[in-house]
Formats: structure tokens, C-alpha cells, sequence
């Protein structure tokens, strides 16, 4: 019962992280999260755009829109701490510097028609302390160069393989002409012992006919 009851709430609080939302056109949205001074907020961000003849939402391109992401102190008559405009994806950090409530917002911006399309943004927000989080990215940074290093191995593996396997084709075409070489030198001696050995009993023969006063 125990364990299913914190399963739950594990499931809750990951489910509390990640949320989406719509917007119509440049709408500006925003969220209030309370932090304690020196925490790291990492925000990841996707946005996409309705499209009228699917009727569905599909990944925005960076030609199509951008968005504007701004990160204000509440506690500090709004005072603004992160503007940046970023792709339709992609991520945007920031440490608090005191403790109190903080506003994120979003804002979609792009031009011509698209200017008032539908929107879709869906964001996860990962909040803690800034060296767990780094020691997060380092664990990523660490496995992907481990992969890295294993594909690199794999294809030095294979190389060996391809300088092996040529290796043994230039042996086995060496011995192949070798061999056809005797072939031919063994060929050419037997012509010229059968033309010996007809010419000498040619002559035998005449010298028979010769004796037998045939001739």
C-alpha cells in the first residue's frame, strides 16, 4: 500500500513539471513558481502551430516563429532577470538571486499570417539545486561521450577487419598469379619436350626407313 501510494505521488510531481498550453497568435502567457535564492530553474520548451488542413498541431520551424521567454522578480516590483529570444525549441536557464515568487512567460512571435495562428507550447520545468542539475548534464555530457568513444572503437574494429580482409585478398591474388605463372611455365616445357620428343622420333623413323631402304 506503501509503495503504491508513493509511486502516485512520484508520478504527480513529474506530471506537476511538464504541462502544455495553447495560445492565439502573439498571446503572452505566464506562470508563477516561488524560489529559494540560489536555486537552478532549467526550462525546455517545443512549440507548435496549428495546421487548418490537418486540423492538427505539427513541430514550428524557426522561419515560421520564434519566442520571446522573460523571467521577472515579483518581490522586486517585476524587476526582469532573463529576456531572450529563442527558437520554437529548446531550453533557457536561470539562477534566483533572492528567494520569492517569479513570473515565466512565454510569447510566440512571428509575421505575416502567422502572426495570428494557434499555438501549442508544451514546457517542463526542472527546479534544484544548481550542482545536482549540472552534475545531471555532466552525467548526460559522460554517457554521450561514452557512446562516442564505443562508436569510435567500433569503427576502428572495422577498419582492422577491412585492412585484414585486404591483406588476405592481396595474398590470395599473389598466390593466384604465382600458381597460373607455374601454370604456363609448366605448360610451355611440356610443348617443348612433346616438340622434342616428336622431332626425335621423326628422325628415328626416317633413319629406319633409310636402313629398310625404303626411302
Amino acid at each position: 500500500m506503501q509503495l503504491t501510494v508513493v509511486s502516485l505521488l512520484l508520478c504527480y510531481l513529474s506530471v506537476a513539471n511538464a504541462f502544455y498550453f495553447y495560445l492565439a497568435g502573439g498571446e503572452r502567457k505566464c506562470f508563477y513558481k516561488e524560489l529559494s535564492r540560489g536555486t537552478l530553474l532549467v526550462g525546455n520548451y517545443d512549440v507548435e502551430v496549428f495546421d487548418q488542413n490537418t486540423e492538427s498541431f505539427t513541430k514550428a520551424t524557426q522561419k515560421q516563429l520564434g519566442v520571446i521567454i522573460d523571467v521577472e522578480e515579483v518581490f522586486d516590483d517585476n524587476h526582469r532577470v532573463v529576456h531572450q529570444r529563442g527558437a520554437p525549441n529548446g531550453e533557457f536557464t536561470f539562477s534566483a538571486i533572492d528567494s520569492g515568487d517569479h513570473r515565466i512567460c512565454f510569447q510566440p512571435q512571428s509575421q505575416g499570417w502567422l502572426a495570428k495562428i494557434k499555438t501549442k507550447i508544451d514546457v517542463e520545468f526542472k527546479i534544484g539545486d544548481g550542482e545536482e542539475l549540472d552534475s545531471k548534464k555532466k552525467g548526460k555530457v559522460q554517457s554521450l561521450t561514452e557512446r562516442v568513444k564505443t562508436l569510435n572503437q567500433k569503427i576502428l574494429e572495422i577498419r582492422r577487419e577491412q585492412k585484414l580482409t585486404r591483406e588476405r585478398e592481396a595474398s590470395f591474388r599473389d598466390l593466384s598469379e604465382a600458381t597460373n605463372s607455374r601454370v604456363v611455365n609448366w605448360s610451355i616445357i611440356q610443348l617443348i619436350t612433346l616438340g622434342g620428343t616428336c622431332f626425335w622420333q621423326l628422325k628415328h623413323l626416317r633413319s629406319f626407313f633409310v636402313k629398310q631402304k625404303i626411302v
